[in-house]
């Protein structure tokens, strides 16, 4: 499947994709608040072939972030889905180049689409480090509403991070910009993440 936004679409990552996610992705200012990074071009390789796998088991619904002039310029996903309580987390990262030029929220738009367009979900959570600023003030910008802190949340290879989190609601969705970018959706989402 795909989301078509006005500059961007999010399309399923390929075989092809591998070595400009891992250009991007190995810098470590992308990274750094991160539990993972890129060392050798094979992780990326790696990722990408198991994303089949991890969206037909429900674990992770990631499309790879495709500019018309530069390529992929990041990635965006869910996680962490409960179909019961009609949620996901998102998440999303983009190379250095492409920090502050739009591409974060049409990307949050075409995911909040699909969300709750789509999947019938009705919140979207998202995390971002306490040492995050910028994030967590671009997450506000985009109507998420800032819920409290988790302490010693996410576990990294150099230390046990708190977090920020943060919640989307529908009615959020619906009274923010984001429910005015135009987003097309084209496919079907893969059955174990549509909850209703």
């Amino acid at each position: 499947m795909e989301l078509r936004g006005p500059t961007l679409t999010l399309r399923y990552a390929g075989p092809d994709d591998a070595p400009a996610l891992f250009e991007l992705a190995r810098d470590p200012e992308v990274t750094r608040f991160f539990a993972w990074s890129y060392e050798r071009p094979e992780q990326a390789a790696e990722w990408v072939a198991g994303a089949p796998a991890r969206r037909a088991a429900g674990e992770l619904l990631e499309f790879v972030v495709v500019h018309p002039e530069h390529g992929p310029i990041g990635n965006t996903g869910l996680s962490e889905l409960a179909g019961r309580d009609r949620r996901a987390t998102i998440g999303t990262w983009f190379g250095r180049a492409h920090w502050g030029t739009g591409a974060n929220r049409e990307s949050k738009a075409a995911l909040a689409a699909l969300a709750f367009r789509r999947l019938g979900l009705e919140r979207l959570t998202a995390y971002t480090s306490t040492g995050h600023p910028r994030s967590q003030a671009a997450l506000e910008r985009l109507g998420f509403v800032r819920e409290g802190v988790l302490r010693r949340y996410h576990r990294h290879p150099g230390g046990i991070h708190d977090v920020v989190a943060f919640g989307l609601l529908r009615e959020d969705w619906e009274a923010s910009s984001l429910h005015d970018v135009p987003i097309e959706i084209a496919g079907d989402p893969p059955p174990a993440f549509v909850v209703r």
